[in-house]
């Protein structure tokens, strides 16, 4: 293994599909939390901060994956190293990942396993919508206090006035 891991140039998608495809036909197929209509699919894949960042649904799971873009080289890290991300909604704890194929990424699991009432569709909706909300700004209440223990404490204030009234 080498020191560096080489950026995707093009969009990982389809490479993430296929080697997690054989991964599914290989070792996953059978086992009991394997959900056979839930289809193999990444989904969302795009440049952020010149890596790519997407979710990734397979028939036992789903995750966010990241890897590394176009003209982009990774430290190599140890697999299971744990690495906190800055993304538009918030700091996301991710794991150092690898697979044959693919070489290493970071992925956050979201559902593992799945849960056994998800439809295919549903399963493909909430794929799409984890990767674009992993990339949505906060939305925040302009008229709430920037400290929450300030509305607290206005909050104190205004019981005891009306307990005195």
């Amino acid at each position: 293994m080498s020191d560096v891991i080489a950026g995707h140039e093009q969009n990982p998608a389809a490479l993430l599909e296929q080697v997690f495809g054989q991964v599914a036909a290989d070792e996953m197929r059978g086992l009991p939390f394997y959900r056979d209509h839930i289809p193999l699919r990444a989904c969302g894949f795009q440049l952020f901060e010149q890596q790519w960042i997407g979710a990734l649904l397979t028939p036992w799971m789903l995750s966010l994956v990241v890897l590394p873009g176009p003209q982009q080289s990774w430290q190599c890290r140890a697999v299971g190293e744990r690495l906190m991300l800055a993304l538009p909604c918030g700091g996301i704890s991710f794991t150092v990942s690898e697979i044959a194929g693919c070489g290493q990424y970071l992925s956050r699991s979201l559902m593992s396993p799945l849960d056994t009432s998800l439809s295919a569709e549903r399963a493909l909706q909430l794929a799409e919508q984890s990767a674009r909300m992993a990339l949505s700004l906060p939305v925040m209440d302009a008229d709430a206090p920037a400290d929450p223990r300030r509305r607290a404490l206005f909050n104190k204030v205004s019981q005891i006035k009306n307990q005195h009234a």
